[in-house]
C-alpha cells in the first residue's frame, strides 16, 4: 500500500509540475525595421477653441463612403498650401455624417473620414503633428431631420471640416 501511495506521489511530482519556459535568445528577437510606420501622435484637441475660416473649404463624402473624390482631392490640396504657408495654426479635421445609421456607426464613419484628411494633409506636405481628428458622427448637421440619404439636403451633413487654432 505504502509502495503504491509512494509511486503515484513521485508520478504526479513529475509529470503535474509545468516545463520552465527559456526566454528567446537575442538572436530570436527582430527588430523593428525602418519601413516600419512611425506613429505621430495628434494634438490635443482640448483648450482654446478651433475656428473656420474662409480660406479653408470643407470636403463632401458620398453616403457610406469615407474616400476621397477628385474634387476633394483638389479642395484638399489648397487647404494644404494654405496650411503649410501658415505654420502657426494647430488643425484640426472634424468627421461628420448623415443621421442615416447608429450612433456608434456614425461615429466610426465620422473618424475614418477625418483619418483620410489628416492623411492626405499628411502626404500633401503638412506635419503629422500639427492634425488632429475628431468624429461627430450624426451629432452637428447642417441640415437636421434632412431625410433619406440620397436626398439633396442630406449630402452637406457627409463632410470633413479643417478648423485651426494658433499654437501656443
Amino acid at each position: 500500500m505504502y509502495k503504491k501511495l509512494i509511486y503515484l506521489i513521485l508520478c504526479l511530482s513529475f509529470f503535474a509540475c509545468p516545463k520552465k519556459v527559456t526566454p528567446p535568445t537575442p538572436q530570436e528577437v527582430t527588430p523593428p525595421t525602418v519601413e516600419e510606420k512611425i506613429e505621430v501622435e495628434e494634438p490635443s484637441v482640448r483648450g482654446e477653441e478651433f475656428i473656420s475660416i474662409p480660406e479653408l473649404q470643407n470636403v463632401y463624402f458620398e453616403f457610406d463612403k469615407f474616400d476621397l473624390t477628385n474634387e476633394a482631392k483638389e479642395i484638399l490640396r489648397k487647404n494644404a498650401d494654405y496650411l503649410i504657408a501658415n505654420p502657426q495654426y494647430e488643425i484640426l479635421v472634424e468627421g461628420h455624417t448623415c443621421e442615416c445609421g447608429s450612433n456608434e456607426y456614425n461615429l466610426g464613419l465620422g473618424q475614418k473620414r477625418a483619418s483620410a484628411v489628416r492623411d492626405y494633409y499628411i502626404n500633401l506636405g503638412v506635419k503629422a503633428n500639427r492634425i488632429a481628428t475628431i468624429s461627430y458622427g450624426e451629432e452637428k448637421p447642417v441640415n437636421p431631420n434632412a431625410g433619406p440619404p440620397d436626398s439633396s439636403l442630406c449630402k452637406p451633413n457627409r463632410r470633413a471640416e479643417t478648423k485651426v487654432r494658433v499654437k501656443k
